[in-house]
Parts: structure tokens; sequence; C-alpha cells
């Protein structure tokens, strides 16, 4: 048993590196309150391109060391492959999007789509890595590779979130005659008595303070918004139908100082709870802005 690994590296290398290239998006694979990938189905297709992707990556170093430079073009037909990914879940999402009560929007559907093509990157990226160590060293090596790698996969796997660019607190929701204001930032108008009744009896207002520069901007970012708004309906659930957009929640900017108020008709009022869910809603990647790193902003300086 022992001489055959040492004989074969090749392919003891490339089933490291497919086993562990599987377990980097067995792990990364997870449906949670969003209940996307849809499960079994869903997960069956990310798991199937996951195992071609561990495969690629596997046998891309048995290649380079036999100098069978053209089989590493497969990698260029394997990015071509995953960007399709990337538009069958925006594709996807978007249809679906049509449907929800509160959707996700453009914004948070890229991203999503994003996060699929990347992780099928960093299944390549495990299985190369894993296979890289089997062969040219030995397969324990290989084993403590895919270990390592497993973990930096684990760290790339989530993002920041809404707690580490704003604090959040509850805020008064308050109705004076027909215009709708949590704490001090208007709303909109509400002309409907038993729309009113609803909101008073219903409502919940959040009030997202923006720690910097950077955040003010990250918070008025349309997409970012609309991504808070659907998870805290999706978690909590939402008070309306289908036909009512005076019962659709909202969230909108106070221009001084760049706060950005929420209101929430949730099935469940529990005001603390959705203070904590927003604050655990995760930061869009395209909807990040840094105006603080510009070279106008630095020393006075225009930057290149």
């Amino acid at each position: 048993m022992w001489a055959w690994i040492v004989e074969q590296k090749y392919t003891v290398g490339v089933i490291l590196g497919v086993i562990f290239g599987l377990g980097a998006r067995l792990n990364m694979l997870r449906t949670d309150y969003r209940q996307y990938p849809t499960y079994p189905h869903g997960k069956i297709i990310h798991i199937a391109l996951g195992v071609i992707a561990a495969g690629l990556g596997a046998v891309a170093i048995p290649a380079l060391l036999e100098k069978n430079y053209t089989a590493i073009t497969f990698l260029g037909a394997a990015a071509q492959q995953f960007r399709d990914v990337r538009n069958m879940e925006r594709q996807t999402l978007s249809k679906i999007d049509s449907m929800e009560l509160v959707p996700r929007g453009a914004t948070y559907i890229e991203g999503i789509a994003m996060v699929f093509e990347g992780r099928n990157y960093l299944v390549i990226f495990t299985s190369l890595v894993t296979s890289f160590f089997s062969i040219v060293l030995y397969w324990y090596w290989g084993i403590a590779a895919g270990i390592l790698s497993i973990l930096i996969t684990n760290y790339f796997k989530t993002g920041e979130n809404i707690s580490h660019i704003a604090n959040v607190r509850v805020g008064q929701v308050k109705i004076d005659g027909p215009d709708l204001f949590v704490d001090d930032i208007y709303i909109m108008n509400v002309g409907l008595g038993d729309t009113q009744n609803v909101i008073r009896e219903k409502a919940i207002g959040l009030i997202l303070e923006p720690k910097n520069r950077n955040s003010r901007i990250t918070l008025s970012n349309p997409g970012q918004r609309q991504a808070l708004l659907h998870d805290v309906s999706t978690i909590m659930g939402v008070h309306r139908d289908t036909g009512e957009p005076a019962l659709i929640p909202l969230a909108k900017l106070d221009m001084n100082d760049g706060r950005l108020a929420m209101l929430l008709l949730p099935q469940e009022h529990d005001p603390e709870k959705a203070r904590v869910v927003a604050m655990r809603c995760p930061i869009l990647e395209s909807a990040v802005r840094m105006p603080s790193e510009a070279g106008v902003n630095n020393n006075g300086k225009a930057g290149a």
C-alpha cells in the first residue's frame, strides 16, 4: 500500500486534490435563511460544478510537470464555464426576484452571482495547492496543504456586515398628519387612515448611523439599502400582500448627516431582533466606496 502511494505520486496527488477541492466547495456551500441555493437540486448543481473545478485544479500540476503545456489551456475553458455559472445565477435570481414581496435588487443579485463564480476559483486553488504539495513533496504534505487551503477559503467565504460600518439603533415611528417619520427623518406621505393604523400597529423604525465618510457613501447606495430591507423582511416576514404599495418597507437618508432610516412592517414585531438582523446584513461589494482613499483627500494632493 505504502509502496503504491510512493510510486503513484501523480495519481495520489490528483485524488487528494479532488477530495480537498470538493471539501472546500462543500464547506462554502450553505443554504441559510435565504434558502439559496435550493435544496436539493440547487445544491446538486453546485456540487457537480465543484467536482469539475476540483478536477481541473488537481490535474494542472501533473500536466505542468510533464511539460504538457497545451493541456493547461483547459483552465481558460474552465474560466469561461464559471462565467457562464455567474450568468446562470444572475438570470435565475432576477426571475425569482420579480415574485418577491420585498425584492433583493439588482446589486444584491450581482453580488450573489459573483460569489458563486469566485468560489469555484477557490476550489481550483485548493485542489491545485493540494496536488502540488502531494506530488512535489509527499502525500502528507499535500494533506496539510489541503487543510490550510480550506481554512483560507473559509476566511474568504464571508465578508463584512453592516455592524462594521454603522451603528444601528431602534427609532421612533411617528405620523404627523399625512407625513410619516422615523425619528426626524421623513419617509413618505400616508393619506389613508387604514394604512396609518396598520403602520402605527405594525411598524418598526431603525436608524443606521455611519461610522465614517466611507460608510456614509456605502449606506447611501440604493442597492445596499434594498439588501437591508430584503434581509430583514426575509427573516422577520413582511405585513403586506401584492398590490399594496403603501405597505412596502422603505429606507430613506437624512441628507444632512448621512443617517439611514428604515421603516419595516414585519409580521414579527420585535424591534431588538430587527436591529440585530440589520446589523448582520452583508455589505455588498459593489456598494462599497472609499472616498477617503482618493488622492484629493490625501494631504490635499490629487492622485493619479
